[in-house]
């Protein structure tokens, strides 16, 4: 896990800051708005005279409204002489969407610090405190405080164990450690709402998230490698009124379909495609794949971006005439 003297440092970091601006990437999943949220009022506990802002280009989706502090959320921050930089669960800048219009956050013009659990982290940042055995970035915030003593409230624990459950599908996924069961022990000892957290985010769903799984489920098509993959468009998006961040957990039940090597659903937005891989196999490693189109992630949960468009195909296979008899009777 993380070391005391970079947590140590860290906290001689961010003591000589005049304000502290935590960010995280775009689209932000439940580890990423749990580490932001929950790691910016940690800060605000310890050094009360500080400025703390929010930072993430999308903001935080509808899901996840319910955690503390989402309404302070801004879009790119304006720079300042004295800032200092926290990214949470941020594998390179360029997650961020901040890259090319803030290049002084990740040049080294402002000492930064860079929280995240994700192998193919770039270390971009001054201080790295990276650890990819965590299940997620909340669980290093946790690791951090205590590793220095620092005090966990209610809603910081709160906002911290939305990370862990999210990350490890509700402590189903195989990520799920006997650290990550430490961690959630330790935060709802601090007083976290598990409750609010597991209603909001495992049993409430907009009928337009509902309607967009539907079509993920429909579009699910078999591949000759032994994937199970599905696609939706942007004008799937329209049709049901959903939007981009409600397709979050949709790829789960894709790879639920049994004997499939991996699972993938892509998705338009924005004039690009995103696509998210996931595999419950052990001789599969899904990053290889995402970074075949300059993406990454972990062996059994990964994703890439690529500019473009989806074109549907139809593909048709000629057999023998008898065979096809059969296939007409049947």
């Amino acid at each position: 896990m993380i070391l005391r003297k970079d947590a140590e440092q860290m906290r001689s970091i961010l003591s000589q800051a005049k304000r502290i601006l935590c960010i995280c990437h775009r689209n932000p999943d439940g580890d990423a708005a749990g580490a932001l949220l929950g790691g910016g009022m940690l800060f605000e506990s310890l050094w009360p005279q500080t400025p703390v802002s929010f930072h993430c280009i999308d903001g935080v989706p509808a899901g996840l409204q319910f955690l503390p502090a989402t309404a302070r959320v801004q879009g790119a921050p304006v720079l300042q002489e004295g800032d200092r930089v926290v990214f949470f669960d941020c594998a390179e800048p360029k997650l961020t969407d901040m890259h090319q219009s803030h290049p002084a956050l990740f040049d080294g013009t402002i000492p930064s610090i860079v929280i995240d659990h994700h192998p193919d982290n770039t270390r971009f940042g001054t201080l790295h405190l990276v650890d990819p055995s965590a299940a997620s970035s909340c669980e290093i915030v946790v690791d951090i405080a205590d590793q220095v003593g620092w005090t966990l409230t209610p809603d910081i624990a709160t906002c911290l164990l939305t990370g862990v459950y999210t990350d490890t599908g509700g402590l189903l996924h195989s990520n799920t450690t006997s650290t990550v069961y430490r961690t959630v022990a330790r935060l709802l000892r601090a007083g976290a709402k598990r409750q609010t957290i597991v209603q909001a985010v495992f049993r409430t769903a907009q009928v337009s998230t509902l309607r967009l799984w539907g079509r993920v489920l429909e579009n699910i098509q078999i591949t000759e490698e032994g994937g199970a993959v599905s696609a939706v468009r942007e004008s799937d998006f329209r049709a049901t009124g959903a939007h981009y961040s409600e397709l979050t957990g949709a790829i789960d039940y894709v790879n639920a379909v049994p004997g499939m090597r991996f699972s993938m659903v892509l998705s338009e937005r924005g004039g690009a495609v995103k696509g998210s891989l996931r595999t419950l196999r052990d001789d599969v490693d899904v990053s290889a794949m995402a970074g075949t189109f300059s993406g990454g992630g972990h062996r059994r949960a990964a994703g890439f971006s690529v500019q473009g468009a989806l074109k549907p195909e139809v593909r048709w296979t000629v057999v023998e005439p008898e065979a096809a008899k059969n296939g007409e009777e049947a």
